[in-house]
């Protein structure tokens, strides 16, 4: 499933296009994805202009003009794909085409129409439109923890929120209402670098190994959203490419390959925490 940082890269890609835009010739092609689509959803974002893209935890937000915000869950293999951007491209709007582009539209900016798609070949991804002044408040997003690259996010709150807390650090920080938008690949990735074991309760790491790991996560999403994001199977971004950080995992995917940091005997060993895949090094992430 696509993480923070490919759906960062996402909503890169469709800012451009998207901000400023007025969404016409709005089509789809099933009445739904994982969740039925909103009533009248077509009539609803048809005609309206995009005031801003912006991204919570792993979901797209495009602010609307009619005071709904227009939400997307990528889920497994949900991608936006962008058609042709040259003005005069279309004489008349371009259906849906293929059976897993589920809906389609055309933003237009000045005389400049681009197409922009939503393929999901497993239909795990969905979509909303919210009314602006409850998007917090909704179920999607009550409870939800502060973004890792946001101000909210230190050591200071990773103390407070893990503070007798038995489950293992991987699992706590995969926990939605402790840090909005962190996955599995950057959980594995970050621990690493913190030399953090994954098994270790939560409650027992302390504040200043805590204030570390905060800013190795920091450190590792930012350089995830530079190469793009990581592709493993289903993951490209708006134009198609796709991502490179998976060319630099230390841990994550490298069951049984030697550990990377210098000096080191270890072997990456690969354990089930939550119901997922863990890697890590025995020797370098101790305790």
């Amino acid at each position: 499933m696509p993480e923070l940082p490919e759906v960062e890269t996402v909503r890169r890609g469709l800012e451009p296009v998207l901000v400023g835009a007025r969404l016409t010739a709005v089509r789809q092609n099933r009445p739904d994805l994982r969740f039925p689509f909103p009533e009248r959803f077509i009539q609803r974002l048809d005609g309206a202009t995009v005031l801003r893209l912006d991204r919570r935890a792993k979901y797209l937000l495009a602010a609307l003009s009619t005071g709904e915000t227009w939400v997307t869950h990528l889920g497994m293999t949900g991608r936006f794909t962008l058609g042709g951007t040259a003005p005069g491209d279309f004489v008349h709007a371009a259906p849906v085409t293929g059976k897993h582009e589920h809906m389609s539209l055309d933003a237009v900016s000045g005389t400049t129409v681009t197409r922009v798609g939503y393929t999901d070949a497993r239909r795990f991804g969905f979509m909303g439109l919210i009314a602006a002044p409850g998007l917090d408040t909704h179920p999607w997003f009550a409870g939800l923890g502060p973004e890792p690259l946001g101000n909210g996010f230190s050591g200071a709150h990773l103390a407070e929120a893990f503070a007798g807390r038995r489950p293992s650090i991987k699992v706590s920080l995969l926990d939605q209402r402790h840090v909005a938008g962190l996955g599995n690949i950057y959980v594995c990735e970050a621990l690493y670098r913190a030399r953090i074991s994954p098994r270790l309760a939560a409650g027992r790491v302390s504040r200043p190994r805590l204030e570390r790991l905060a800013a190795v996560v920091r450190d590792v999403l930012t350089e995830a959203i530079a190469a793009g994001g990581s592709t493993l199977k289903d993951f490209a971004n708006a134009d198609g490419g796709q991502g490179y950080f998976q060319h630099r995992f230390d841990v994550y995917g490298r069951e049984g390959q030697p550990c990377l940091t210098d000096g080191c005997a270890g072997t990456i060993t690969r354990i089930i925490q939550g119901g997922r895949s863990t890697f890590f090094c025995p020797l370098c992430q101790k305790g």
